[in-house]
Order: structure tokens, then C-alpha cells, then sequence
């Protein structure tokens, strides 16, 4: 007799969620329309929920689409394992605040059906120092040197460019002290720059004084698409 589980089907998920509603008292009924799950409850505006074993655009879309019959729309999904699944549902979930959309899981060994958010209006609060930050990255950084899209390795940032700067400076003057090299360049943090040496570009000659090392050097030669000449 083979001991293999069979594969788990999106209707594995109908019965947990259906007994879930019916808890809270609503008559529950499957495949009305082309939505999965219908649940009414007296007077009030039925209760849809989509099925899905895991998340999908397809599912999100579904959802959507729900909206125009009535304003409480969930998704469903499976409860799935590790860290992804986890990461997920996180991002699933702030994605269906905004969308006003409710989220459930339901863990299929026990039934366990859980709650994450449920439908409604969504104002999110504005991070206002992540807003500066976006706005001060954008006021220094030169020209637009990166294409939109691009990977976060290869990102040329205002950072880079400033130490770009004093790199050059460098290679043309010698080692020089901090100070000199600030207002030379016009960068104000050179020397932390240059003493936290992010890049492997810059090392310590004497105090206070910093020169540049064969691979600073190297980085000269990109000075025209850093600093998005």
C-alpha cells in the first residue's frame, strides 16, 4: 500500500473555510457565479472568497474583480513552510490593505483557519524620514547615471560619486589631509568617507592624511560614468 500523501487541491480548502463562516453565522455556498465561495449572513452584503493553494497574480486579479459585487472580498490560500512562504505572506498582506482585500490561511493538517487582514479602506501612514532620505539621495546624486531597473549591486549612488570625487582628487594632488580634501572637492564628510573606506579606495599615510590605494587608482577610469558624464 503506498504511503505517498496526495497532492493537496484548492477544494482541500473549501471545507475549513466554509465551517470557518459558518462559526460566525453565514449560510455558505460554493461555486455561485465565479466566485468560489459565497457566504450570506441575514441582510448584510455577502461575504466572497477566493481559493488558491498559494499566492498568484491570478488570485489578486480574481479578488479585485470581486470588488465590484461587493466590498467584502477575501483571498484564501494554503499555509505553506520556511521563510518564503512567511515573506510572503507578509508582503501579500500589506499588498491587500491597500487593495482593501481580506487575507485568510488555512493549514490543512488541522483545518486551522487564520486571519491576517481583513477588507477595508487602507490609508498608510507615510514614512517621513524614509521620504527625506529619498529626497536627499536624489538632491546630490549627479546627472542620472543609472538605468531604471537596474540591479541594487550595480547602482551608482550619490555615496559612490562623492568618493569618486575625493578618489580623483587624489590621484591628481597626492595624499592630502582630510580638511583639504573637503574643501577641495566640496564633499564635507571626505575624511569619514575616507576613514571608513567603503570601497578599498583610500588608506591612511599619516594623521589626518589619506592617500589612494592601486585599486582607488582603478577608479578613476570610471569617473565619467559615475559621475554621469
Amino acid at each position: 500500500m503506498s504511503s505517498v500523501k496526495p497532492k493537496p487541491r484548492e477544494t482541500d480548502l473549501y471545507a475549513p473555510i466554509k465551517g470557518f463562516l459558518e462559526e460566525q453565522g453565514y449560510v455558505v455556498k460554493s461555486e455561485v457565479g465565479a466566485a468560489d465561495v459565497v457566504a450570506v449572513r441575514g441582510a448584510e452584503a455577502p461575504v466572497i472568497v477566493e481559493l488558491k493553494l498559494g499566492f498568484s497574480l491570478t488570485l489578486v486579479h480574481q479578488c479585485v474583480a470581486r470588488l465590484g459585487v461587493t466590498d467584502d472580498v477575501y483571498m484564501a490560500v494554503a499555509t505553506g513552510k520556511g521563510k518564503p512562504f512567511q515573506k510572503s505572506l507578509k508582503n501579500m498582506t500589506k499588498l491587500a490593505r491597500r487593495l482593501g482585500i481580506g487575507l485568510l490561511t488555512v493549514r490543512l493538517r488541522d483545518q486551522l483557519v487564520q486571519v491576517h487582514c481583513d477588507p477595508g479602506p487602507y490609508v498608510p501612514r507615510k514614512n517621513k524620514k524614509r521620504e527625506g532620505q529619498l529626497l536627499k539621495e536624489f538632491a546630490r546624486r549627479v546627472g542620472d547615471p543609472n538605468d531604471g531597473g537596474q540591479t541594487r549591486g550595480g547602482l551608482i549612488t550619490a555615496y559612490r560619486q562623492d568618493a569618486v570625487k575625493l578618489a580623483l582628487h587624489l590621484f591628481e594632488i597626492g595624499a592630502s589631509k582630510g580638511a583639504d580634501v573637503a574643501r577641495e572637492t566640496g564633499v564635507e564628510r571626505a575624511t569619514t568617507m575616507m576613514r571608513d573606506d567603503h570601497y578599498g579606495w583610500f588608506e591612511k599615510v599619516d594623521k589626518g592624511v589619506y592617500g589612494l590605494t592601486p585599486k582607488g587608482a582603478e577608479a578613476v577610469a570610471l569617473t565619467d560614468a559615475v559621475l554621469g558624464g
